[in-house]
């Protein structure tokens, strides 16, 4: 009998520019290891300003073995703690969001403040220090409304590149004013990388997203030059003067349109930008591509302002002018993954006056059963005794190669 290779001998033992040994999505070893390094000691997203928008408001999420509470405090500031009493240990909030005016643990009823302090517990005696036992404070950075976290005891210093390249894109939609028009999750039946490879790439999208595909221009995630016919040849000359044209006008405007990537293995804090032009009328991504809200983001009053995309490794979002879509994973067990999105208009705007949920979500809602249908059939395929790692596109899936260098790279600085 062989001897079972370690995680990182599996990683070693992919060719590069290949994908990955199937090993690396089924494994319970290696999945626990994606937690602990991946969701526990890089930045993750789990949420945005709008999950509280006002003081008293929770929200708890569950990450792995770990749960957190991000809440808003009585001046206003958004926090994130432990969801562990500081007594024995139990949940002081389940999963979901509720309105409170103190924390309290529903096993003994210690009390806390909502910024965490312990307020008040009973039978500990005089001489017992409720300063020494608040909740346990999580690294937290809210970038233009957007929630991160990082659960190690030392954070990533590099959330600080992200955090000067997004501010200025997103302070004109002042994501911070907005309010959740709808949320979704889904379970996706496959393995978190899965997940993350299947957004990097858009190989697969002429072929399985006609909704989403008619918002943008397909040449912005990859073509081969050599195979374009004349038709191919116009098309791309036609993309590359639209692209010139819209980033010159939205130059004049003040907007921020050139891509910044940080993706190589000695980033921690992976993320993609960048101002997308899109199809159609070029306003949102909506069936007609024309605003799904005609109450605009910010104070917007151009409604083509493109797609400001976000990727992070565990993440992907959309900003245009009358709306984002903000979505993020989590994954549950190796073959399981849970996809939460979340559509964000102003903090203003009337449902059925300013806008209808179905054309507002439509896109997306039927773009992420696509995708979960896809990675199913994927992650089963990496699991048949007949599977092979093959080689990704060049012109394609470049970005899928470099998730899985990264993703190789933060696993030895972890020492894996």
């Amino acid at each position: 009998m062989s001897k079972m290779k370690s995680h990182a001998e599996l990683l070693r033992s992919r060719v590069p520019g290949h994908s990955m040994p199937s090993e690396l999505f089924s494994r319970q070893d290696v999945f626990e290891n994606d937690v602990d390094v991946f969701f526990h000691k890089h930045w993750i997203l789990v949420g945005v300003s709008a999950d509280v928008p006002e003081p008293g408001d929770v929200c708890t999420v569950d990450i792995g073995k770990s749960s957190v509470i991000i809440v808003r405090d009585d001046d206003n500031e958004i926090r994130t703690f432990r969801n562990v009493c500081r007594h024995r240990g139990a949940r002081i909030k389940e999963a979901g969001k509720a309105t409170v005016g103190k924390l309290v643990c529903p096993y003994h009823q210690w009390t806390y403040e909502l910024t965490g302090d312990l307020l008040h517990a009973t039978q500990m005696g005089k001489d017992f220090d409720h300063k020494c036992k608040g909740l346990k404070s999580v690294h937290t950075k809210v970038v233009g409304g957007l929630i991160f976290i990082c659960l190690a005891n030392e954070a990533p210093a590099d959330i600080a590149a992200l955090e000067e390249t997004m501010l200025p894109r997103l302070a004109p939609y002042q994501l911070d004013n907005t309010k959740i028009a709808y949320e979704a999750e889904i379970i996706e039946n496959g393995n978190w990388k899965l997940v993350m490879e299947n957004n990097r790439e858009c190989y697969h999208c002429a072929g399985t997203h006609p909704e989403l595909t008619t918002t943008f221009l397909a040449e912005d995630f990859g073509y081969c030059e050599e195979e374009l016919n004349e038709e191919g040849q116009k098309s791309l000359a036609d993309y590359r003067k639209k692209n010139a044209d819209y980033q010159a006008s939205w130059e004049k405007d003040g907007l921020i349109c050139e891509p910044v990537e940080k993706l190589t293995p000695d980033v921690a804090t992976l993320f993609r930008t960048q101002r997308l032009v899109m199809a159609g009328h070029g306003e949102s991504q909506t069936p007609d591509t024309k605003v799904a809200c005609t109450k605009l983001l910010g104070n917007g009053t151009r409604k083509d302002q493109g797609d400001t995309h976000l990727w992070t490794h565990s993440g992907w979002n959309h900003v245009m002018s009358d709306h984002a879509v903000v979505s993020y994973l989590i994954p549950l067990t190796p073959d399981k993954t849970l996809v939460r999105t979340k559509w964000l208009v102003h903090a203003d705007a009337v449902e059925g006056v300013d806008y209808d949920v179905k054309n507002l979500t439509s896109v997306w809602m039927a773009t992420n059963a696509q995708d979960a249908a896809l990675v199913a059939i994927n992650h089963s395929g990496t699991q048949d005794p007949g599977y092979e790692p093959g080689p990704y596109s060049r012109f394609s899936e470049q970005y899928v190669d470099g998730f899985v260098n990264w993703y190789t790279g933060r696993l030895e600085a972890h020492n894996i």
